[in-house]
């Protein structure tokens, strides 16, 4: 498995445990052991830069997701293929607004975003009220089953 963190945000992350969660997804999800993930934390102007080439939308964000090889969550008789899963750029400047706001650490944040990353490279999203519903509860399934606690409120929209 490879899952490699490309800390250039300047704010000190706990990214062994970034790197413990995906594992974590990969095995619940039954993602192939060797597919690859990176995961980039940057700062709001790296930020807000990816999301205009993106989304083509203005301003820094949160997490922004970008799959590769459109996998999906597998089974335990079948498993994802091998591949790149794709890359989540993260910011820590942001997260730490949004940890705030919503009472939890900076910790807590960055496995919650992680994981809705993830989420969302493996096919799911919340544009939907279904689909939101069904990737809100697997996130926050995901996030208790890691942590051993509450999963953490949401802060992605």
């Amino acid at each position: 498995m490879s899952i490699e963190v490309n800390n250039e945000s300047g704010v000190q992350v706990d990214e062994s445990g970034l790197v413990a969660l995906s594992r974590y997804i990969f095995e619940q999800l039954y993602i192939h052991p060797q597919a690859e993930l990176s995961i980039l934390l940057v700062d709001e102007p790296a930020m807000e830069k990816l999301h205009i080439e993106l989304m083509d939308e203005p301003g820094a964000t949160d997490v922004l997701s970008v799959p590769m090889d459109e996998l999906t969550p597998g089974t335990p008789d079948r498993p994802t293929p091998q591949g790149m899963l794709g890359d989540i750029a993260i910011c820590p400047q942001v997260a730490t607004v949004q940890a705030r706001n919503a009472g939890h650490s900076l910790q807590d944040e960055m496995l919650l975003l992680t994981t809705h990353g993830i989420l969302h490279l493996l096919g799911y999203d919340h544009a939907e009220p279904e689909e939101k519903a069904e990737m809100f509860g697997l996130q926050r399934e995901l996030l208790s089953g890691f942590t051993g606690k509450e999963a953490p409120a949401e802060t992605t929209q």
